[in-house]
């Protein structure tokens, strides 16, 4: 692995593009979501996980939620560098079965012409896993572009909770996320390579076109680009991803609605747009939220 990438901020970006938006607009309006119930709120709110230092992107509800809030809950928590090497080196290297052996000629071949654009020696690639191979490919662009995942909102509120002494927790151990990657049958594990070659040479593009929607709070757009694609080319791989987390992370958003206090959740964009969102999994187990920016 690029020795500049960062293997916590990496675990940021394992879904999806829409975990890759790049906000730079002065006016970014991203949308919330409020559930109220039994004398608990929740707040949803889409993140985007890699941002330029100068992006402005809160607004005065946003900022009025965030201070009402007890608790940040993120996707992930304990996302330290050493705890993430630990296990990524555990589950996603594999010198014994080289990646290229793993492949058909096709796939070996874009995976050699990705690697070489984003500026990785070949061989690096070579040891990892398929999940692995695909989340380097997926944040290599974005570092080689100068972009720092440690910029993005889901870092801004830990720290911010943090620096006030509030909780944060994630939905998901940093173990969790990783397991569910390393135990996807290899067929699955191929085909998450093989999604993000298929956007790997118009990444740019795709991120600009995203974070158009993301900033103006689309989130019909956003699942449109974000989640159309995976689901009708892979989708079994959309089901393990993205509809089964957002099943689990429904049934903890309900639970945490019995707890009568007020708790903040951003999770990435993609988790909330579609017809399967989170909101869509709250909606079964009886629970309505209303967005209200």
């Amino acid at each position: 692995m690029n020795s500049h990438v960062s293997i916590a901020a990496s675990m940021r970006l394992l879904l999806f593009a829409a975990a890759l938006l790049l906000a730079d607009a002065a006016c970014a309006d991203p949308a919330l979501w409020k559930i109220q119930r039994n004398g608990a709120t929740v707040y949803l709110f889409g993140t985007v996980h890699v941002l330029p230092a100068n992006a402005q992107w809160r607004y005065p509800q946003f900022d009025e939620a965030l201070k009402s809030s007890d608790v940040l809950y993120l996707e992930i928590a304990d996302d330290d560098p050493a705890t993430m090497q630990a296990l990524v080196t555990q589950y996603g290297i594999d010198a014994a079965h080289p990646l290229s052996t793993e492949l058909d000629a096709a796939d070996e071949a874009r995976v050699q012409a990705a690697a070489q654009t984003a500026g990785l020696p070949p061989q690096a690639l070579d040891v990892m896993k398929p999940w692995l191979a695909a989340l380097t490919l997926t944040v290599a662009p974005l570092l080689k572009a100068g972009y720092d995942p440690q910029s993005g909102v889901d870092k801004s509120l830990q720290n911010e909770f943090a620096a006030q002494g509030k909780p944060v927790r994630g939905l998901e151990t940093s173990q969790q996320q990783i397991e569910l990657l390393a135990d996807l049958p290899q067929p699955l594990a191929i085909a998450f390579l093989r999604s993000t070659l298929d956007d790997y040479s118009n990444a740019v593009t795709l991120i600009n076109a995203l974070v158009k929607e993301w900033e103006t709070g689309d989130v019909v757009a956003i699942a449109k680009l974000e989640n159309g694609e995976i689901q009708d080319k892979y989708p079994q791989l959309y089901r393990e991803l993205l509809v089964q987390r957002n099943q689990h992370w429904a049934l903890q958003i309900a639970q945490l609605l019995d707890r009568h206090q007020t708790a903040f959740i951003a999770v990435g964009a993609a988790h909330l747009a579609g017809s399967d969102d989170v909101q869509a999994q709250l909606q079964k187990l009886g629970i309505e939220t209303a967005r209200v920016h």
